[in-house]
């Protein structure tokens, strides 16, 4: 389950920037998930509801906010919601290969403190 790596090196970003900030208390992590990015949500929020207790930030209100994969065709320029299959083919052309403009985030978006 390397959703519990993730969750470990994002909350010590976290209270590094919280000390940082000289805040005494983290209330909310909001982090956003691309749908292709390989995380799956609710394990990353087991995995932060089993280590927020015992850090700094306990009590902290864990926000996950998921990103739809969206692909550009290569041949057309369609935007499209892509399958999850590695080669993407576009609906309209049907041309593989699309840009994936979204849906790989994996990104600590916002922490708010007190």
């Amino acid at each position: 389950m390397h959703e519990l790596g993730i969750a470990q090196a994002a909350l010590q970003h976290v209270l590094a920037q919280a000390q940082r900030a000289g805040a005494q208390r983290v209330d909310t992590i909001l982090l956003r998930i691309g749908a292709l990015s390989g995380v799956d949500p609710e394990a990353l929020r087991f995995a932060f509801e089993a280590i927020l207790p015992t850090s700094a930030a306990a009590g902290a209100r864990l926000e996950l906010e998921t990103v739809p994969a969206l692909a550009r065709c290569r041949s057309c320029g369609l935007d499209y919601a892509p399958g999850s299959a590695a080669l993407f083919e576009c609906p309209h052309c049907r041309a593989f290969g699309a840009e994936l403009l979204q849906g790989r985030e994996l990104d600590l978006v916002r922490i708010d403190c007190t």
